[in-house]
């Protein structure tokens, strides 16, 4: 099946052909037919299988085909994704299939100049992309309105839960035109999205290419036992039998990810960092530097877990194992991205083997040991505080930066301030 097949305008595959894009990938294939014809999807499917093309394609050929413009600050279709990130990577697939048509993409993301935004605004857009937060500042300032909006997607929207933006949302949904058309993807499928898709969602269709929570096959993954003490020599050994080729490196803390990426770049490794204490500028320099190959080792917290569509990255390293189960399959799912093959490989000490049953329960699957023996659960044992990731029913903080500082509980006192000034920590993304 191609594309002319899945009824897109003539115009739009020939935009896609001119980039390349001929075989729509399985996801595509079952959201786009039932997406055509005005049907609520939700889909479920990992990262690097074109979701962002499954919900896109269907929005952009209505859009072309209505023939109409947008009026002062209105929008026509809004993407909310949980991070800054993922949305910059939306909104540049959405202006590269949108190329040489009248329609205007927009991006609207913490950390980056309101005023600027405010005015891409105001003449109206087609589709914007949006973290959930930025979006409630510009309803504030009247930036924007939303009572035109015929089209809402939640990418990732399991992440949306992960991360506080349930408030964010029940405030902006409602701001939107009731006759209106919504799509739900995500990779994982916790029990609460239930919740969500009945309340957002009405006679929804569901897609599905691998039972949620599970990774992508070709990802091949390892696990080394290893005492936390001895995690960094093994990780430099690892690295170095590939220097030549992407790896990402997650850690848990903001602070933990920082010392990591210098201890690499003195032991002669092109690395860098990114994670919530850097400026949205520094993000994008480290992420534009390590797709173009100038930095080969990029250490990141989860604020990248679901940005980064490289192609070309290799190797997935957990230095530490995220407190959340379904977030271990999105960091891996960095690799292996459009058909490719990839590797991901945990460290794991002592102190993490409850997380390590969590991921492969979620997973329904044990990975594979590279070396050592599995580590005895203690009795009592706990998962260890967060530290500084997404955290379960929590928010980002004033930047729209997944996670608080480095130390436990850090979060949940900047969220306390950010609520008593009346905005949960989510809205101030």
């Amino acid at each position: 099946m191609d594309f002319d097949m899945l009824g897109l305008a003539p115009r739009l595959v020939k935009v896609l052909k001119e980039q390349g894009i001929t075989d729509p990938t399985p996801i595509q294939t079952q959201a786009i037919p039932y997406a055509m014809n005005g049907r609520d999807v939700m889909g479920l499917a990992q990262t690097g299988t074109g979701k962002t093309a499954a919900f896109g394609l269907p929005m952009i050929n209505a859009l072309l085909t209505a023939g109409t413009k947008p009026g002062p600050k209105t929008v026509r279709g809004l993407i909310l994704a949980p991070t800054r990130e993922l949305a910059k990577q939306i909104a540049d697939n959405l202006t590269a299939y949108t190329k040489g048509t009248h329609l205007k993409v927009a991006l609207v993301v913490g950390g980056a100049g309101i005023v600027a935004q405010t005015k891409r605004l105001a003449g109206g857009v087609d589709l914007l992309v949006a973290t959930p937060g930025r979006l409630i500042d510009l309803l504030d300032r009247r930036a924007v309105r939303l009572d035109e909006t015929t089209y809402l997607v939640l990418d990732e929207a399991d992440q949306m839960l992960d991360m506080g933006f349930i408030h964010a949302l029940r405030r902006i949904a409602p701001l939107l035109a009731k006759d209106r058309q919504t799509m739900m993807f995500s990779a994982t499928m916790p029990k609460l999205m239930n919740e969500l898709a009945n309340t957002y969602l009405t006679d929804a269709v569901r897609v599905q290419v691998n039972p949620p929570g599970q990774a992508v096959k070709k990802i091949n993954q390892s696990v080394h036992f290893v005492a936390q003490a001895a995690k960094l020599d093994l990780l430099v050994e690892l690295l170095d039998k590939h220097r030549d080729e992407l790896a990402l490196v997650f850690g848990r803390t903001k602070h933990g990810c920082e010392k990591l990426y210098k201890v690499l770049e003195k032991k002669g490794f092109a690395a860098a960092s990114i994670h919530g204490n850097k400026s949205q500028g520094q993000r994008e320099r480290a992420l534009a530097a390590f797709k173009a190959g100038k930095v080969r080792v990029l250490v990141a917290t989860d604020v990248a877990a679901r940005g980064i569509d490289i192609p070309d990255v290799r190797h997935v390293y957990n230095y530490d194992l995220p407190n959340v189960a379904e977030n271990y399959v999105h960091r891996i799912g960095r690799t292996a991205r459009a058909g490719a093959d990839g590797a991901a490989v945990a460290l794991v000490a002592p102190d993490e083997m409850i997380e390590l049953q969590d991921i492969e329960k979620a997973m329904k699957e044990a990975i594979p040991v590279a070396s050592g023996r599995r580590w005895e659960v203690q009795p009592g044992q706990k998962k260890r505080p967060n530290g500084g990731g997404a955290r379960r029913g929590g928010g980002g903080n004033r930047q729209g930066k997944p996670g608080g500082g480095s130390k436990p509980g850090g979060q949940g006192r900047r969220a306390g301030r950010n609520r008593s000034r009346g905005k949960s920590a989510a809205q101030s993304v």
